[in-house]
């Protein structure tokens, strides 16, 4: 069996291979970089403190006299209750996460 001998590169050649080295150098560097700034991204919105806020099971809201639900929805992050009370239309929403009021929208009409 022969052996293939390789001839020692020249000057050139070396030059070559050393700049192809250290461009690869730096693209294996630039994409360690960017899939840890990925993974840090990934890991600040899953472990950020805001979400883990407690969730209330059961809450109780009080309606003015003779008001009634005219419907109730979500819009993001907030439950949307709508009210018809003695005839005005008015909007109470409330954040999803803590059911704390978010806002209060009435709709009156121009004497």
């Amino acid at each position: 069996m022969t052996e293939t001998a390789l001839p020692e590169p020249t000057p050139e050649q070396a030059a070559l291979f050393a700049r192809v080295r250290r461009m690869m150098m730096i693209a294996g560097l630039t994409t360690a970089l960017a899939l840890a700034a990925v993974l840090i991204a990934i890991g600040y919105k899953l472990f950020r403190a805001e979400g883990s806020a407690p969730v209330a099971a059961e809450q109780t809201l009080r309606l003015p006299k003779g008001a009634k639900v005219v419907s109730t929805g979500t819009a993001g992050d907030h439950i949307v209750v709508t009210l018809d009370v003695g005839g005005a239309t008015e909007i109470r929403t409330f954040d999803a996460r803590t059911m704390k009021p978010a806002g209060r929208l009435t709709f009156a009409s121009e004497p």
